[in-house]
């Protein structure tokens, strides 16, 4: 059974600083494309950043420059590193992997980690 299991949500003030985690099983993230996504209440889920097993980054405009997407093959684990927090910020955040090669029949998701930023 592939799960992605997402950690490390929580409250912090704006300007603050959280790092989520990804723990996946069943899978080996090596071969597959991570992303990290967020959905706030009422809004269409985003793309927050990708991380492909070439180590290929992209951000979405509105995080570049305050988020850092890695990945740490051995621990089988993907990280966001948020740092300068804003409200806006707050959503869901869930963790996504996606087979680098059969990519439709093998897309997992995680169930998610609230993060809000507020004073």
């Amino acid at each position: 059974q592939v799960q992605l299991v997402e950690s490390g949500g929580g409250l912090v003030q704006p300007g603050g600083s959280l790092t989520l985690s990804c723990a996946a099983s069943g899978i080996r993230i090596n071969n597959y494309i991570m992303a990290w996504y967020r959905q706030a209440p009422g809004k269409q889920r985003e793309l927050v950043a990708v991380l492909t097993s070439g180590n290929t980054i992209n951000y979405a405009d509105s995080v570049k420059g305050r988020f850092t997407i890695s990945r740490d093959n051995a621990k089988n684990t993907m990280y966001l590193q948020m740092s300068s927090l804003k409200p806006e910020d707050t959503a869901v955040y869930y963790c996504n992997a996606e087979h680098v090669i059969l990519r439709d029949a093998l897309n997992y998701w995680g169930q998610g980690t609230q993060v809000t930023v507020s004073s």
